[in-house]
């Protein structure tokens, strides 16, 4: 790990640069733009009740939204106050009060009318419930009655049957770290959490490559780089903070590249409200956009490599940094000999790009001195994710942009408690400050003083699939204990999951709010517990952020829940009844108690233990991982992976769609229209000339299917790559196929081949087949 700490919060120019500015036109008048002002009066009127309390969490706690890490209203970026509408339009779920007891013992019939969105405006979860199957109602129950249900389920069943799952918004390393203990204590390895279905291939492909599992640099090497490249990661819409670092950035002369299928608008220019002259006349963000095909990046990728060994032929130095190649990176030669044996035939068919642009791109990175390589994902989410960041991390290792100031590698995290997640343990494979290995499991025995079973646990999709097996196998999972998160809506296949769910003897449902998942049948009981926000933990709670600060969030004074308890709390209470014999080793005094053993047991996170009051943080690993490139890998050095062209056909007529975000967070849909470019859920994002050759127009009804599923949708036409079409995630989740996952990481595949059609054409066909011969045409005349 690196020696250098991070030199704190940089200063913005005061005065303004006109050069940047997006629009003439004060405030973006008659552009498509969010409106902030408008957005924060809203926010003030939803929290009025309580607007005491909602100042409180915004001015002490740490933004439970992404995972920039802003503390209060600042952070160790910039200087200056920071809030985005994110945070804002998540602040209603920490302030408002409890369900009405009338509507919360409802009928479930009436409940399952309402859509998640309008279960979340519902209000808290107060107190532990319980639904059997046959009944109508929730009905209340205590929480020694709660829990000593779910120990009794537990003991009964073996410890491969139970599984265990954590969302990511808002839960605190401290129960993380405590549901990864109570899950090994209890004997199940069974255990993942939100990070699966989002940055699960980066933190694979770092691992191998360079032997880390986090950004190897901070977000303030952003400021000042010559190149800043955004890979399949629109951070204006899913973290509006990082708008400022690009501005700041840009006041540096750092030229920002934008690669994704679609020309995002939000990072082609975005009104900052936080910057003066940007809220009044915007600023550019992307100097280039660069649209790659769904699925294009590791054909691109190979390009910018062909590229660079010609221009090595003609000149040596021209494109790599043999110093360090020589000094730090292995398997040279052999990535040599594989992009070499590649043709710009199939590296511009597959990548969706022309060789011309492919090498002026290249030829940007290879005049760079320094360079930071951002994603998300539109990386992430595919079949060979973890193929599609190795890439990048080829890019960074022949550039030599690691390990040094101004460059770096970063999976951004959209949510806050994520990248503790696997660093605490609530992986299956990961244990606190680790891997899987013997070595680890020894080192974790030793600290938590009871044997970790040493089976391989399942990730959450299997682990959904394993509850349709039959009664005598031996990974049918019967309790299902789950804290937070709505797999209907995260998951491929909705129907399928449904049915998965519905085929769980118990179901936990450990959350603030109910979902739709929640109000599901279960072939035994359903059992709700309430949990606390962070801002309500006694003894407060931390998390980790994209660039490993670790930062502490106070517990708040103000309003709480009739019996919501602490979700660390309630996973060691809960483990102490399984096995009461030995209850001492769950058991907590205090959260700063599980801060302590925390240290402990992750050594990088040695520092925890002194987090105890607002505005303490500190940041694992230095500013730079691998600093001086040194990696943590068995020779030091980072390596170099040779990645073949993923295999995409395409039927007659078919499209490659993919699925997006609006504004939203994670599947929390909070505006029904985009504010960047007016679109609303229902609309499917088109190249014009495909609505041409359709015969379609905009706006017209189309209906999107394929063998998975149908939606009906709208046509939008937009700046999106030809015969690629962009559709709203989760609304889009029918035309996904469930089971197909990354062999590496685990990831669902979230992209999909599906013809279009206008809806009267559709729905006119007499021929009950249409739908089953269209789909076999278009296979048989595969591209």
């Amino acid at each position: 790990m690196g020696n250098t700490k991070h030199t704190g919060p940089a200063s913005l120019p005061f005065k303004p640069d006109p050069s940047l500015w997006a629009s003439p036109v004060p405030f973006g008048f008659g552009k498509n733009k969010p409106h902030h002002v408008r957005d924060t009066l809203k926010a003030a009127w939803e929290n009025r009740d309580n607007l005491k309390y909602a100042a409180k969490i915004l001015n002490e706690g740490v933004c439970d939204g992404c995972a920039l890490g802003v503390s209060g209203l600042r952070d160790q970026t910039l200087s200056g106050m920071h809030l985005c509408t994110t945070r804002l339009n998540m602040l209603r779920l920490n302030t408002m009060p409890a369900i009405p007891k009338n509507m919360l013992h409802d009928d479930i019939q009436n409940l399952r009318k309402y859509s998640s969105s309008e279960l979340r405006q519902l209000g808290r979860i107060p107190y532990p419930m319980i639904r059997k199957k046959g009944d109508q109602h929730f009905r209340r129950i205590t929480w020694d009655k709660a829990l000593n249900t779910i120990a009794s389920k537990i003991k009964a069943i073996s410890p491969k049957q139970l599984a265990f799952y954590l969302t990511s918004r808002g839960i605190t390393n401290e129960s993380y770290y405590l549901a990864a203990k109570a899950a090994r204590f209890i004997g199940t390895n069974n255990i993942d959490n939100a990070s699966r279905i989002c940055h699960s291939p980066s933190k694979t492909a770092l691992n191998k490559m360079l032997g880390i599992g986090a950004s190897s640099c901070s977000y303030k090497d952003w400021i000042g780089t010559d190149v800043l490249v955004f890979w399949g990661s629109v951070s204006a819409n899913n973290q509006p903070v990082s708008t400022k670092y690009i501005y700041a950035a840009k006041r540096k002369g750092t030229k920002v590249i934008i690669i994704n299928p679609y020309a995002e608008p939000s990072m082609e220019r975005y009104w900052i409200p936080s910057i003066p002259d940007s809220a009044v006349f915007g600023t550019k963000i992307a100097d280039d956009f660069y649209q790659v095909k769904i699925g294009g990046d590791i054909a691109l990728i190979n390009g910018i490599m062909k590229h660079w060994f010609e221009m090595e032929r003609k000149e040596r130095g021209s494109a790599l940094e043999h110093l360090f190649i020589n000094e730090h990176v292995k398997g040279l030669e052999e990535m040599k000999r594989h992009v070499r044996g590649l043709t710009w035939e199939n590296l511009e068919k597959s990548s969706g790009l022309g060789k011309e642009r492919i090498r002026e791109l290249a030829e940007i990175l290879a005049c760079s001195k320094s360079g930071v390589f951002v994603w998300s994902m539109g990386l992430t989410q595919h079949r060979f994710g973890t193929d599609n960041v190795s890439q990048i991390v080829n890019l960074a290792l022949l550039r030599g942009f690691l390990g040094r100031k101004n460059c770096g590698l970063m999976p951004i995290r959209g949510h806050s408690g994520v990248q503790g997640a696997g660093e605490m343990g609530a992986d299956p494979f990961s244990l606190p400050g680790g891997g899987f290995d013997e070595r680890t499991r020894q080192r974790i025995q030793s600290v938590w003083g009871f044997a970790v079973p040493d089976w391989q646990g399942d990730i959450l999709g299997i682990s959904l699939e394993n509850a349709l097996l039959s009664e005598d196998a031996d990974r049918k999972l019967k309790l299902y204990y789950m804290s937070g998160g709505n797999f209907l809506e995260t998951m491929p296949d909705p129907d399928f999951v449904k049915s998965c769910l519905e085929n769980i003897e118990v179901r936990v449902h450990q959350d603030i709010i109910l979902n739709t998942s929640t109000l599901l049948d279960a072939r035994d009981c359903v059992i709700v517990l309430p949990a606390m926000t962070r801002y309500e933990q006694p003894g407060g709670g931390t998390s980790t952020s994209t660039e490993r600060m670790v930062y502490f969030s106070p517990e708040i004074n103000g309003p709480r829940m009739e019996e919501a308890r602490p979700e660390w709390q309630i996973y060691s209470e809960l483990a102490s009844r399984v096995r009461p014999d030995q209850k001492h080793i769950m058991q907590f005094s205090d959260a700063g108690a599980v801060r302590k053993e925390i240290a402990m047991a992750a050594p990088n996170y040695k520092g925890i233990q002194d987090l105890c009051k607002k505005g303490d943080v500190f940041q694992w690993g230095g500013a730079w991982l691998c600093e001086g490139g040194i990696c943590p890998t068995e020779d030091g050095r980072g390596r170099l992976l040779a990645i073949d062209l993923p295999e995409r056909r395409q039927g007659r007529g078919e499209f490659t769609i993919t699925t997006r975000r609006g504004k939203q967070f994670n599947s929390m849909v909070y505006h029904k229209m985009d504010p960047f470019n007016q679109a609303s859920r229902e609309d499917v994002l088109l190249h014009l000339k495909d609505v041409l050759e359709l015969g379609l127009r905009e706006g017209e009804s189309v209906v999107v299917y394929n063998r998975h599923g149908l939606f009906r949708g709208r046509v939008k036409i937009a700046d999106i790559k030809r015969r690629n079409a962009a559709l709203y995630w989760p609304e889009a989740n029918c035309l996904i196929p469930k089971g197909v996952y990354e062999r590496s990481a685990g990831i669902p595949e979230y992209n999909s081949g599906a013809l279009i059609e206008k809806a009267e054409v559709f729905y006119a066909q007499k021929d009950k087949a249409y739908k089953e011969k269209r789909l076999a045409e278009s296979e048989l005349d595969e591209d």
